[in-house]
């Protein structure tokens, strides 16, 4: 990677800000030059210059990659109301984009994201830090390994704070719904409930989510998805009235043991050979996986955000010269939305949805 690239970061503040840690990221690499900053809000633009070293500041996004000419830009606000304009703007103008997840308020908005990208032909990574784990790069070996045998069950859970329900499956579940994915392939089905206070969500329950996520309903959620080879998946989430749990992650369980894992840069991942799931009962112990393997000592040290993002952006660069997709790609962060609005589909419909969705608006939109 001898060859310097023109770099933007686009920011909200007071609407996403620069999401976590999107903007920084590029502070890190050698081989950047940050050109330009774009931010409405002026004390957040001129924060964000002297954050990033920016030559350059935009209060319009559109006029900042016009003039610039930037070869790769992080969409980096959390909100979600402008994610579509801006990656379709960002490819118009030739850049490949770094983006904060999740990748859009719907379907349609994400086909049209993916058509831009391919129509300009430029790449485009999302911010799910975990699949890029080493430690989750172990696991996968593990699962190819046969070290826990067939897989039948994969549960996942979402943070379930005040955000639990709705909102707690778009902001975190679609972390754990990639996860999914990355591990054991694409879902194939989907089925769901979604309940307000104890009762099934009807027509004229749902309500818009905060982040400029669009609609969401529910305050308990629980889902199914069938994947490949008979695997069943689990996502649930509800707000919690007891205080927030330590829930939040993924386990995996196969017919020779089980493994666990949060998310993050480097996750706690633990793994125990007891193919009869009772870990009290058989006495079997928990195994660490680290970055170096099962039961070895980790050699990896995570500071501040981690160094999930700087993996993703390395990742993104070598996608782009060698014109390949991503480790997450714009097709993985659509297909985690998928599985989120594939929850409210089925809920709708009283049934099992087949994947991919025909449906491509919002499910909960004029219901």
């Amino acid at each position: 990677m001898a060859r310097t690239y023109r770099v933007a970061v686009i920011g909200r503040t007071g609407k996403g800000g620069y999401g976590h840690g999107l903007d920084v990221v590029w502070n890190e690499l050698p081989n950047v030059e940050i050109v330009a900053v774009a931010d409405p809000d002026e004390k957040g633009r001129a924060a964000a210059v002297k954050r990033l070293g920016a030559k350059a500041a935009y209060a319009d996004y559109r006029i900042m990659l016009e003039k610039e000419k930037p070869q790769v830009v992080s969409v980096a606000d959390r909100f979600l109301d402008l994610h579509r304009d801006m990656v379709v703007a960002c490819a118009k103008a030739g850049a490949s984009i770094f983006l904060e997840k999740p990748m859009a308020r719907t379907l349609a908005e994400a086909d049209e994201m993916v058509k831009a990208c391919e129509t300009h032909h430029v790449k485009l990574a999302i911010a799910h830090q975990t699949r890029y784990s080493p430690r989750i790069a172990r696991v996968k070996e593990l699962i190819a390994s046969g070290k826990l045998g067939d897989i039948l069950e994969i549960r996942g859970r979402g943070k379930e704070d005040k955000r639990g329900g709705g909102e707690d499956l778009m902001t975190l579940g679609t972390h754990i719904l990639d996860l999914m994915r990355f591990l054991v392939g694409d879902a194939r089905w989907a089925f769901a409930k979604v309940l307000q206070s104890g009762k099934p969500v009807i027509k004229g329950q749902s309500r818009p989510g905060g982040e400029g996520m669009g609609l969401i309903a529910g305050d308990h959620i629980n889902a199914m998805y069938g994947f490949d080879k008979g695997v069943m998946g689990t996502f649930g989430t509800h707000a919690a009235r007891h205080g927030i749990g330590s829930r939040f992650g993924l386990a995996v369980y196969g017919s020779r043991g089980v493994v666990t894992m949060n998310t993050g840069s480097l996750p706690p991942v633990w793994f125990c050979d007891d193919p009869g799931w009772n870990l009290g009962k058989s006495k079997a112990t928990w195994q660490e996986v680290t970055s170096a393997g099962l039961g070895k000592p980790e050699t990896m040290k995570a500071t501040g955000l981690g160094p999930g993002n700087v993996w993703i952006v390395k990742d993104l660069l070598e996608a782009i010269e060698k014109d390949r997709q991503p480790l997450g790609s714009m097709y993985d962060g659509r297909a985690a939305l998928e599985m989120i609005h594939a929850v409210y589909e089925s809920h709708r419909q009283g049934g099992v949805v087949e994947l991919p969705m025909r449906k491509r608006e919002h499910p909960l939109a004029g219901w």
